[in-house]
């Protein structure tokens, strides 16, 4: 099956793809102003928001990844580390 949009031939490309901006925008969604201080604070140190785990009636979890050190961390609704979170996470 071949689709054609404004003129050229869109077959088999996925539109519904987030760019890396967009996905950015969609983790820090939610995140508290001392969460996001902290964040911008960290990323300066190479830490990167992996994904943001959001439960049913509680507050979001961000958790970050430093890939030099081969560590992950949560960052606690007052902007403060927890090293060594309660959190499994599967390689």
């Amino acid at each position: 099956m071949r689709i054609e949009a404004k003129g050229a031939a869109v077959f088999g490309s996925e539109r519904r793809q987030q760019s890396e901006r967009e996905k950015a925008v969609a983790l820090r969604r939610g995140l508290t102003a001392a969460q996001l201080d902290a964040l911008v604070t960290l990323e300066a140190f190479g830490w990167r928001l992996a994904f943001v785990r959001r439960p049913l009636f509680r507050d979001p979890i961000p958790v970050l990844f430093h890939a030099g050190q081969n560590r992950h961390v949560v960052l606690q609704a007052d902007g403060h580390i927890d090293a060594e979170p309660d959190l499994h996470i599967r390689c």
